[in-house]
């Protein structure tokens, strides 16, 4: 057995689409027949705790990259020397580097290699040299309009990592109890939907009030709504949540947030860390997905989908942060009524909320 590190340096979402490549990298099987799957995650900050639910990781690491994190750290001599000393002495002869189209894994590539890495994998446009011993160039050896879950895939399956036998490709956490016993309580009252308002980026966000006036509908229709959020969301989920909806906004660690989630018969959500953490437990997710990013990388990845936005909209591949156009219209045009019956469509109800409207008595 030997140690192989697999580097995912980003955020929650990123770390937990990477899943099934380090499945791979664990559990499967190389050319040769040998099985290393002593693994260890390298992760950014943000990464962290959903790295601690994948299953197959033996250890995670957080480190703040300075060319990934946002805000930046600078770059000094305490941080690279101390991860080049701990993935010495974590005796580590190989590395996998998971990265989307827009990231480059040829700095990180060239710390290992100080750390005596003697074979690394990657993906990368530009001339590596003798930073990677297996390269991938994108949109040669693989199409860039793919799910991210596949692509971190491809780059384990060059190194020379499959998925086993019986392994669908899909995402999934570790099993384990709800420490605050929330999921347990919500599922004892009957079914529910999850609404999450929240995102990391503005550009990524539906209106606050379009999302309250969702919960309302929901609720009209005969539907139990618990909202979640996280602990700087708390004025949001409020608002959301209005009088009558579970508020959660605040109050759940992400082990209790992934119970939730799969408690839930359907999430509703924007393109977010919680996305795809429904999607590794299996729930079917709306998603109001913003055109900033491509939807066939990024949407929740193997679960029944419901993709809302205009996708051509003027923001499309900007990767922006902050909308560009005035009035966010590529989410802003999504009417609370089309989310409803987005719901209804996943649970395999009245495929028009007109419809429903009609047989409804208050």
């Amino acid at each position: 057995m030997s140690r192989v590190l697999v580097a995912r340096l980003d955020s929650m979402g990123d770390v937990l689409l990477s899943g099934p490549a380090l499945r791979a990298v664990a559990n499967g099987s190389r050319p040769d027949g040998s099985r290393p799957n002593d693994v260890v995650l390298l992760c950014g900050p943000e990464g962290a705790s959903a790295a601690e639910m994948l299953p197959g990781v033996t250890q995670v690491h957080t480190w703040a990259c300075p060319w990934i994190v946002n805000p930046a750290p600078p770059v000094t001599d305490d941080m690279t020397s101390g991860l080049i000393e701990f993935v010495r002495s974590s005796r580590i002869q190989e590395a996998v580097i998971l990265t989307s189209f827009h990231q480059s894994p040829l700095p990180l590539a060239m710390l290992l290699r100080l750390a005596g890495v003697k074979k690394i994998t990657g993906a990368s446009t530009d001339y590596a040299g003798s930073l990677l011993d297996v390269r991938l160039k994108p949109g040669e050896d693989f199409p860039e309009d793919q799910p991210e879950a596949v692509r971190a895939l491809t780059i384990a399956e060059a190194g020379g990592y499959v998925l086993p036998n019986g392994d669908d490709g899909k995402l999934r956490i570790t099993s384990g109890p709800d420490p605050e016993g929330v999921a347990d309580g919500l599922a004892d009252e009957g079914p529910y939907i999850v609404v999450h308002p929240g995102a990391a980026a503005p550009a990524r966000a539906w209106p606050a009030l379009h999302h309250a006036a969702t919960v309302e509908l929901l609720e009209a229709y005969g539907h139990r709504v618990v909202v979640t959020g996280g602990p700087g969301e708390t004025p949001l989920t409020a608002t959301v949540a209005g009088p009558s909806a579970m508020n959660l906004g605040g109050g759940t660690n992400l082990r209790t947030l992934a119970a939730v989630l799969a408690g839930a018969a359907v999430v509703v959500t924007g393109n977010t860390g919680p996305a795809h953490l429904a999607a590794a437990v299996g729930t079917p997710v709306v998603c109001l997905f913003a055109p900033v990013v491509p939807a066939i990388r990024w949407a929740p990845y193997g679960v029944p989908l419901e993709l809302l936005g205009d996708q051509e909209a003027a923001c499309k591949n900007t990767r922006a942060r902050v909308c560009p156009v005035p009035g966010h219209p590529c989410l802003s045009s999504v009417s609370p009524e089309q989310v409803v019956e987005a719901v209804e469509r996943l649970l395999g109800g009245v495929s028009s909320l007109s419809t429903r409207r009609k047989v409804w008595k208050p």
